[in-house]
């Protein structure tokens, strides 16, 4: 795989977690999660995303009550392009669309990074979210990211810095993982991706896959966000 290409379509990987939470008859909380590659929507190309995003959705599963559905965001390149590219075929995991973010309660939002901020494709689906800003919709709903980059200097912290902006703009509350995910988030003798802003790993040339570290700190961060989210629900 040529270097370009992976840096490139790393970059354009999308994932989104949408938590919905249900009250039943007798009043037990029943959390949902839906995911796109974050709902979990995910963009994903060569999948580096998509393994983080797997594990999420693992420690996700584990708060009592939760179920998951996958989404994922629209592509915006042509498929000459991503023929070129060498991209894969998409999956079959379902396109979300604006208006069923509304139904939930909570999000994980993940992406590749382009130039120290999100891939495309998912900015160009927060921009089509115009009409759920208007209605304040997501407002005091909370919402985590997760991210890949190409390199330790690629945006690990400044994807999710400028990510930030579009939560604030919708009222959303961002719910980051700190330092809670144990002595992995303080482990430097090894190459690691992530940060307390959120799960992430290393892409590289394309042949590095995220690594034992990175993973437990996003199945961390699933477990954790899927926590919050039915602590600020039940409370409601």
């Amino acid at each position: 795989m040529d270097w370009w290409k992976e840096q490139f379509f790393d970059f354009c990987y999308s994932d989104l977690f949408y938590f919905q939470a249900d009250l039943c008859s007798f009043a037990k909380f029943e959390p949902r999660i839906c995911w796109k590659e974050q709902f979990f929507k995910y963009y994903s190309t060569y999948g580096h995303v998509e393994k983080l995003a797997h594990e999420i959705l693992k420690g996700a599963s584990t708060v009592e009550g939760v179920e998951v559905k996958l989404w994922q965001v629209p592509e915006t390149l042509p498929e000459e392009v991503l023929g070129k590219l060498g991209a894969p075929p998409k999956s079959d995991v379902p396109i979300i669309t604006a208006h069923e973010l509304a139904e939930a309660d909570g999000f994980i939002f993940g992406f590749p990074t382009r130039f120290g901020m999100m891939a495309s494709q998912f900015k160009a689906f927060l921009d089509s979210t115009g009409g759920l800003w208007r209605t304040q919709q997501l407002a005091g709903k909370p919402a985590g990211l997760f991210f890949s980059t190409g390199s330790q200097g690629g945006g690990q912290e400044t994807t999710a810095l400028t990510a930030v902006t579009q939560l604030v703009h919708h009222g959303i509350i961002y719910v980051p993982i700190g330092y809670t995910a144990g002595a992995g988030m303080f482990e430097i003798e090894k190459v690691k991706g992530g940060s307390p802003y959120g799960a992430g790993t290393f892409a590289g040339d394309g042949t590095r896959q995220p690594s034992e570290i990175e993973l437990q700190v996003a199945f961390h961060q699933g477990q954790y966000f899927a926590g919050i989210a039915k602590k600020l629900k039940g409370s409601a």
